[in-house]
């Protein structure tokens, strides 16, 4: 008979001989020379007698005899007809043949578990071991101490006795020595034989006699000759010997740091570590926010607060956004609880920022963003979102990102004639903070407002930041409060032009009886100064004269002799830097009416005076005509 046996994931061929003889001689031979995975040799015959068994992982081969099994070849011998099935026998030994590779992977598998098990129990016994060692020479070490201690009580109790005796002892013979003495002074007085001398000596002698017998001998023992036993105090040898079969405190755990994206505006997710041979039934997380203008000496620290938590995670909900958080973690069991981890700085996701509308310009390639943190920490970058709407005023699905912006503003190349939604987003270890309020931008044309802080005292801006005023009013000078960037001088204010090079274009709504001054100047442009009469302007002027409208086109103080027969009530202005050009038009009559050919050597700015009250009105975000840049 063939007998399987796996051994280390092989398959080894047995062969034994049957107990009823050598029936199975010539199948056995044929058996071994097939390849015990489903060899392709005649074995129909062989087949029908095989019995199959199965290997289980947690016993030993067990046979089964096949149901649908033809005799056996001795009962072919005994006269019945021997009947073999022909139905497939590849079919039947290929499926014999995945059975035994199935039980084979099962059974390494779960060797290769025993194996992990066997490891297991090594490094626990030898982590225990480690343990009780340990153990075993704190109490010896605690004893060795106790012994020493109570051997120098002895010893000093030893040295106190015999001072006592010693000092007792010198007592005694002072007492005796002058015992003698007045005793042998009696007795030479008694044996004078001079009566005078006795009389002299007598009388002292008589009066030490008496002294010295008012003095009352004490005869006991200064110290007891018994020795202190009193009983060792070996508490703590007991609890060190009771917490021989107890599992330490545990360690310190280690707070990891913080993972990127693992936070939320409110809540924070905290991971930790602890040694591998610690046992842990529970970890406490604490956790406080870091102020930075608490007082030094901690009089208003901030409240701590924890949590307890089975795990080596923790989310802590309820919490600032954009705050710096505090965190430390002790681990506790049966024996104690751990010393505190180090602390660990953690960030909540920051709050979204806040576009400067007023400030966000644009033109037909670009568009500037500017926006404000609206965070007391500072974030570590900023994302800039944006998505094309399409001509039926619908959001497209596909949104644009312009990730890791380091400062509150970003110029974005976009697409001429759309329209778009952009909005920004804080980002710091955290994660990234909600979406801001969406921002609409157009690039139909060129986009700006006036700067407010750089209009004079004089003038008032208009709330959507379009229009200035000019009053009937005059302020006197100590009213008027003047800045760096402030005109002083002239009753001008500079718009926010996109720094783009390119064409720029916007118009200027005007009066008949409004004296103005329209153009372009640099931003570090004289302050104390008119429009027009430095190097660093160029404006289109008008004059009201008793006689007519008299229009300059001034640059340093000087203008062409022109003459403008129509006045403008809407005056265009074309800037193209690549030609250098800076061109002025009559909108409504379409008409031309002066160029100044510069070489700007820096980006400039819109900028708009008045010479007497009246307003200005500006019109831009509109696309420039086609005379415009001709």
């Amino acid at each position: 008979m063939d007998l399987y046996e796996i051994r280390g994931g092989q398959l080894d061929v047995i062969e034994e001989e049957a107990p009823g003889g050598h029936e199975y001689e010539d199948f056995s031979r044929d058996s071994t020379a097939m390849d015990p995975f489903g060899g392709r040799g005649r074995a129909t015959r062989d087949m029908s007698a095989f019995q199959r068994f199965s290997a289980s992982t947690n016993e030993s081969l067990v046979f089964e005899p096949c149901g649908g099994s033809t005799p056996s070849p001795t009962q072919a011998e005994d006269g019945e007809e021997d009947v073999f099935e022909e139905e497939d026998p590849e079919q039947e030994t290929d499926t014999t043949r995945i059975q035994l590779q199935t039980k084979v992977a099962e059974l390494e598998n779960f060797a290769g578990h025993l194996e992990e098990i066997f490891l297991t129990v090594e490094e626990n016994f030898g982590r225990q071991e480690q343990h009780l060692e340990q153990h075993y020479n704190d109490v010896l070490q605690t004893l060795s101490q106790r012994y020493d201690e109570r051997a120098a009580g002895l010893a000093e109790e030893k040295k106190g006795k015999l001072e006592a005796l010693y000092n007792q002892l010198l007592t005694c013979g002072h007492t005796l020595d002058a015992s003698k003495e007045l005793i042998e002074s009696a007795q030479e007085v008694h044996r004078s034989l001079d009566q005078r001398l006795f009389l002299k000596t007598v009388i002292p002698t008589i009066q030490r006699i008496e002294e010295f017998a008012k003095d009352e001998l004490d005869l006991s023992l200064s110290t007891r000759l018994e020795f202190d036993t009193p009983l060792a105090d070996l508490s703590d040898v007991k609890t060190m010997m009771d917490s021989i079969n107890i599992v330490p405190a545990p360690s310190a755990p280690v707070i990891n740091p913080q993972m990127a994206n693992s936070a939320s505006q409110t809540s924070l997710r905290v991971c930790w570590s602890l040694f591998s041979d610690d046992t842990v039934e529970s970890y406490e997380l604490n956790y406080r926010p870091v102020l930075e203008d608490a007082p030094a000496d901690g009089t208003c620290a901030p409240l701590e607060s924890r949590v307890k938590v089975k795990e080596t995670h923790c989310t802590v909900t309820d919490l600032l956004p954009n705050a710096q958080y505090e965190l430390w973690v002790t681990a506790t069991n049966t024996t104690g609880i751990s010393p505190a981890s180090e602390k660990a700085l953690y960030m909540t996701v920051p709050s979204p920022p806040v576009i400067k509308q007023r400030e966000c310009t644009s033109c037909p390639d670009a568009a500037l963003i500017r926006w404000e943190s609206g965070n007391a920490n500072p974030v570590d970058s900023y994302t800039v979102e944006l998505s094309e709407m399409g001509a039926d005023g619908t959001e497209s699905g596909i949104t644009e990102s312009i990730v890791a912006v380091p400062t509150c503003q970003c110029l974005i190349q976009l697409q001429t004639g759309s329209r778009y939604l952009i909005s920004v987003r804080a980002v710091n270890i955290g994660g990234p903070s909600g979406k801001s309020e969406v921002f609409t931008v157009s690039t139909t044309g060129t986009f700006f407002h006036l700067v407010e802080d750089t209009a004079h005292p004089c003038l008032s801006l208009s709330e959507d930041g379009f229009t200035m005023f000019y009053g009937d009013e005059e302020l006197p000078i100590s009213a008027m409060a003047f800045d760096e960037n402030t005109f002083t001088r002239c009753v001008a204010v500079l718009g926010d032009l996109i720094p783009v090079r390119g064409r720029h274009y916007w118009e200027v709504e005007v009066d008949d009886g409004t004296e103005f001054r329209i153009g372009v100047a640099y931003e570090d442009t004289e302050k104390n100064s008119y429009l027009g009469a430095n190097d660093s302007s160029w404006c289109m002027r008008h004059i009201l004269t008793p006689t007519r409208h008299k229009y300059e086109f001034l640059h340093s103080g000087w203008s062409p002799d022109l003459r403008i027969t129509v006045n403008p009530v809407r005056v265009g202005v074309a800037l193209d830097y690549d030609r250098g050009n800076l061109s002025f038009f009559n909108v409504d009559l379409e008409q031309h009416l002066h160029t100044f050919q510069c070489h700007f050597r820096s980006y400039v700015h819109p900028c708009f005076g008045l010479d007497n009250p009246g307003a200005l009105t500006v019109h831009n975000g509109i696309e420039a005509p086609e005379y415009a840049f001709i």
